[in-house]
């Protein structure tokens, strides 16, 4: 299918599905001699997601159609994806990749990772690259510790550095997701002098019978006072909680008629999402279905 602007799709015109994340815990355990922490998180995907489209492109043409224009394209990880793939293929293809942000920036929620994970997994299918999950997924840990999480799919307990995952199935609860007006260095918290960096370390059976807690908020509370004015105004609809160092902020919520109940209280300088857990990435099911086709 040719689109008059972007030229002709590569493979099905229908869009690649890239979902947020939200960390159910985050525990910082210890730290390598080389500055990189220790952590046990939960992470789970939500339905809230970015669209990726690709597009044909000369052998070697690597561009970025969309996407946020403060993000220079030859810095953006779907970018540096799309080139790191081709690297593995001969002659090397060209792609135009068609980015349509809806995740928040610097929110927490893993937009950047899983855009990457998704030009990956679409690319490795539409180039006939022929790498498996393994490998792809190692060509995302070069990208971002999240990314490997992105790339199999499923909601994952993740120790190391974040690269060790173990799939688990934590309920697949409603959320209401809060973005305050504030961007989070991530550097800047793990380097915070006051960051608890020796918590004990636990199991996925302890967290799925008593939940976990998040080792940044404290130090975020601190550094951004309007993220903890949203945990604290969340806290009267559930437990809140921050995801990954944030500035996002989320509860679980009974049903989805509270959490839309709730989300139209939202302070008007917030965004709100009203989204579902999901232990399962849209991004296998498109894979799946697009498999389908080909061998049908």
């Amino acid at each position: 299918m040719n689109d008059g602007t972007r030229g002709e799709s590569l493979g099905d015109a229908a869009p690649w599905p890239a979902p947020a994340k939200l960390n159910l815990c985050l525990h910082i355990v210890g730290r390598r001699a080389d500055g990189y922490h220790l952590l046990q998180t939960a992470m789970q995907f939500i339905d809230l997601a970015d669209e990726l489209r690709f597009f044909i492109r000369p052998n070697g043409v690597v561009e970025r159609l969309g996407g946020m224009a403060e993000v220079p394209a030859e810095s953006d990880l779907v970018v540096r994806a799309a080139r790191l793939l081709a690297s593995h293929v001969n002659p090397q293809p060209g792609v135009a990749i068609d980015l349509h942000k809806r995740i928040p920036a610097q929110a927490g929620l893993g937009g950047g990772s899983s855009d990457a994970a998704t030009t990956l997994v679409a690319l490795n299918h539409l180039w006939n690259a022929g790498l498996n999950l393994d490998e792809l997924a190692a060509l995302g840990l070069k990208l971002g510790a999240d990314v490997p999480l992105f790339v199999r799919g499923h909601a994952a307990w993740a120790e190391g550095v974040g690269e060790h995952l173990t799939p688990i199935e934590p309920p697949e609860n409603v959320y209401l997701v809060i973005k305050p007006q504030a961007a989070v260095s991530t550097a800047e918290i793990f380097q915070a002098a006051e960051l608890t960096r020796n918590s004990p370390v636990t199991t996925i059976r302890a967290f799925l019978a008593g939940g976990g807690r998040n080792d940044c908020t404290s130090t975020v509370r601190g550094r951004y006072p309007e993220i903890a004015e949203a945990l604290d105004w969340l806290e009267e609809f559930g437990h809140a909680q921050l995801t990954g160092t944030g500035s996002c902020v989320f509860a679980a919520i009974a049903s989805e008629s509270a959490a839309s109940a709730a989300l139209r209280r939202v302070p008007t300088r917030w965004s709100g999402y009203v989204v579902r857990g999901l232990n399962r990435s849209p991004l296998l099911e498109r894979l799946g279905r697009e498999s389908d086709e080909v061998i049908g």
